[in-house]
Order: structure tokens, then C-alpha cells, then sequence
């Protein structure tokens, strides 16, 4: 959840799987197996899946009154037949037959899974992947969301600011950055990719990267060890400082995904309180949740206080849609009401949500919101429909006013009004 890598020193804890990108560690373990920060993320996705797990879809609900239903109006048909008419059971048998074809659930049938059809194809082609059968009729009745910061709601990696840097210093900070795997080092990297890397940069931990020259020694890092001031700024930072000069301040931010600020107010303008949640230090928690136009924020949230967020929310009467990419985010994923993923996020996030895009824009997530939507409200006609035949043919049928062969043609016609 963090934009930049903590520094540690002895005592502090280190998570396993935290990557350690300079300087060699000794570590003593305290936890392993299913004590380890991890074995808790994957407890915490279990529960949450088996809570989720207990979801019945609306076709499910149907369904186990429809053919208990259905069998007894024909059993009834037969019986009413056979008690107060002379006709025979081989009359009042037709008329029963007749009610069980006509009362054939395959308008029903088709209501949700032809929409589904329809609905999963229209985003797969718009570079969305649906993973649960549910996960449109769940993200219809969406009227919440929660965002991840890092990697979710801004790009998930810092990114030099323009600051009318001299094209000769930014090339020489990049050809030492090259050397090191630093998120800051790599955004250097980035904005100069044709920089040679320097030959005879040395990496020192928790400092930066040093030069050695015959006019004496560059360094870039830290503003403390490179001379460089007190500035003020909550912003990432490294210090170039070169013999005989001042140092020079390169800073970096996490930018916002391009269309975020657009996705929140759509978002809000469909009805869905948007909620920040991270696991990054507040300053920057809270000028992400003012750029991107959010009220609700939390910091340094745990993976615990992602779910516990997530459960609250559920207990209020509220369908929360959670967005999130990290490994910090996998069990708010499997929590939330409906859950939707990058991919670029990390693979258990992908497989604890419920929706995956592509890209590198939000956008997909409104699009999706309005095709789920729309999809909830034809089946909805679907199911109107079908019941509004059963409603007209029904008694028909009960009355003997329906032969066999013309149950057959109404039940297919009906399933016909339905694709259409």
C-alpha cells in the first residue's frame, strides 16, 4: 500500500514477501507458517468467500418455487378433471400434459443467462473479463465505493514532476539511477530511457548512489547525506549534489490514473459514494482523496481494516463495489459485495475479484456499472414477461382451452419474445 519502500534498522519488523531492494539483511524469524502476515491475508480471503458464497441469485430464487409450482397446477389439472368431469383420464391427462408444456420454464430459463450472454461479450470486446456468473446482478445493486490509492485510483508509480530541469543534470541523475532498483531511481530511468548507465556507481543503503570523478564525488539520494535542504514537501525526493554547485531536487508523485477525477464524479452522478482506503501514510492519502474529489479517506489501513471497513458498510444496508490491485487488498476484494481489478494487479487480487480490466484508465469501471445495470433491468422484463404468460396462458391451459401442440408453439414463441 505504500508509494515508496520503508526503510528499516535493527528491530524492526520485516513482513514476508516485502522486498528488500538494497543492502543485504540479517533477519530473525518470530512467526512462520500460519502465523506469517500472509497465511492472515489468505484467512482473512477465505472467510470473506464463504460469506460471499451464501448468495442466491434472483433465477436461483425462482427457480425453487417454479417447479414445485408448476407440477402441482398440472396434478390439480388432472384431479379437478378427472373428480368433476366424465371426460376420462385420457382427456384430463392431456390437459395436464398440456399445463406442464405451456408453464415450460424456457422463457424463464433464458431471462437471465441470454442477458448474461449478451452483457459479458459486450465488455470482454471493451477489455473487461467477468469471473462470477453473479457479478453483474451484484454490481447492479452497487450504491458504494471503495478505492485503493496505490496502483488503483493513481498509476502505482512515482513519476517525475516537470520542473524545467536542465536536460545535462537530468541525463547524469539518470545514468546513476540506472545502477539501482529504487521506485525513484526507475522513474529517472523512465524519463530518460536513452541514459547510459554510469560505470563505478556504488549503491549505499539508506543513502543513495555515489560517483566517484576526478572533480570529486556526486551523489544522489537522501537530502540530508547530498546537502540538499528542509523543503516542506510530503512530495518523494532525491538530491543531486555535484562538486562545486548546489544540490539540485528532483521530485516525484504517484500521479492520478488519467481519467480518475472524470470516473469519481460519473460514479457519484450514478448514485455510489466514493470512500478512499490505503495503506499509505496520510499526507498522501489525503492529497489523493482531494485531487481526485473524495470526502471519506483512511490511512494506513491495514488488510484487517480493509475488511472490517468493508463489513461495517455490509451491516449498514450498504452494497459495497470495491477496487483494489494490491496483495493488501485480496481479502477486501473477496469481502466486498462486488469486487473489481486491474490487470496489472497482483495475481491473488485478480483471482479474489469478481471483474478484471484492462488499460490504464478507470473508465471501464462506469462502463461496466451502466452494463450491469441495464442487464439487471432486462431481466427483470424477462422475468415480467414470463410470468405475465404464464398469468394469460395458465388458466387456459387448466380450462382445456389449450391442446398440446398449441401449448408447444406458445411456450416457443414465448421463448423467442424473450431473445429478441
Amino acid at each position: 500500500g505504500e508509494t515508496l519502500p520503508h526503510p528499516v534498522s535493527p528491530g524492526d519488523p520485516v513482513e514476508a514477501g516485502a522486498l528488500n531492494l538494497s543492502g543485504p539483511l540479517k533477519i530473525r524469524v518470530t512467526a512462520s507458517g500460519e502465523e506469517t502476515l500472509l497465511s492472515g491475508i489468505v484467512r482473512l480471503m477465505e472467510n470473506a468467500e464463504q460469506s460471499k458464497s451464501r448468495y442466491v441469485t434472483l433465477a436461483d430464487r425462482i427457480s425453487r418455487l417454479y417447479a414445485p409450482v408448476v407440477h402441482g397446477l398440472a396434478l390439480l389439472t388432472f384431479a379437478g378433471w378427472m373428480l368433476f368431469t366424465d371426460i376420462g383420464w385420457q382427456q384430463a391427462l392431456l390437459y395436464a400434459v398440456a399445463v406442464l408444456i405451456i408453464t415450460c420454464p424456457c422463457a424463464l430459463a433464458l431471462a437471465v443467462p441470454t442477458v448474461q450472454v449478451v452483457a459479458s461479450g459486450r465488455l470482454f470486446r471493451r477489455g473487461v473479463l467477468l469471473k462470477s456468473g453473479a457479478a453483474l446482478e451484484r454490481l447492479a445493486l452497487a450504491d458504494k465505493v471503495v478505492f485503493d490509492k496505490t496502483g488503483t485510483l493513481t498509476q502505482g508509480k512515482p513519476e517525475l514532476l516537470s520542473q524545467g530541469t536542465d536536460p545535462e543534470v537530468l541525463e547524469l541523475a539518470a545514468s546513476m539511477a540506472a545502477n539501482s532498483k529504487h521506485p525513484l531511481s526507475r522513474a529517472l530511468v523512465r524519463t530518460v530511457p536513452a541514459a547510459t548507465p554510469s560505470s563505478g556507481v556504488e549503491e549505499i543503503p539508506g543513502r543513495g548512489l555515489s560517483l566517484s570523478t576526478p572533480e570529486g564525488e556526486i551523489r544522489l539520494g537522501r537530502g540530508a547525506w547530498c546537502g540538499g535542504g528542509a523543503t516542506g514537501s510530503d512530495l518523494p525526493e532525491l538530491w543531486l549534489s555535484r562538486p562545486g554547485d548546489v544540490p539540485y531536487r528532483f521530485q516525484f508523485q504517484d500521479k492520478l490514473r488519467p481519467d480518475a477525477t472524470e470516473v469519481i464524479d460519473s460514479l457519484v452522478n450514478q448514485g455510489l459514494e466514493p470512500e478512499l482506503l490505503s495503506g499509505d501514510r496520510e499526507t498522501v492519502v489525503s492529497d489523493v482523496a482531494r485531487n481526485a474529489g473524495i470526502d471519506i479517506w483512511r490511512a494506513e489501513a491495514l488488510p484487517a481494516d480493509k475488511v472490517a471497513r468493508l463489513e461495517e458498510l455490509k451491516a449498514a444496508g450498504q452494497y459495497p463495489l470495491m477496487v483494489g490491485d494490491g496483495l493488501n487488498d485480496a481479502p477486501a476484494l473477496a469481502a466486498a459485495w462486488v469486487s473489481i481489478s486491474p490487470s496489472t494487479a497482483a495475481d491473488i487480487s485478480q483471482n479474489a475479484a469478481d471483474i478484471v480490466f484492462q488499460g490504464e484508465c478507470l473508465q471501464p469501471v462506469v462502463e461496466t456499472l451502466l452494463t450491469a445495470r441495464r442487464a439487471d433491468a432486462l431481466v427483470k422484463q424477462n422475468i415480467v414477461f414470463s410470468f405475465l404468460y404464464n398469468t394469460v396462458t395458465i388458466p387456459l391451459a387448466i380450462l382445456g382451452y389449450v391442446s398440446p401442440l398449441v401449448a408447444a408453439i406458445a411456450m416457443s414463441s414465448s421463448s423467442l419474445v424473450v431473445i429478441v
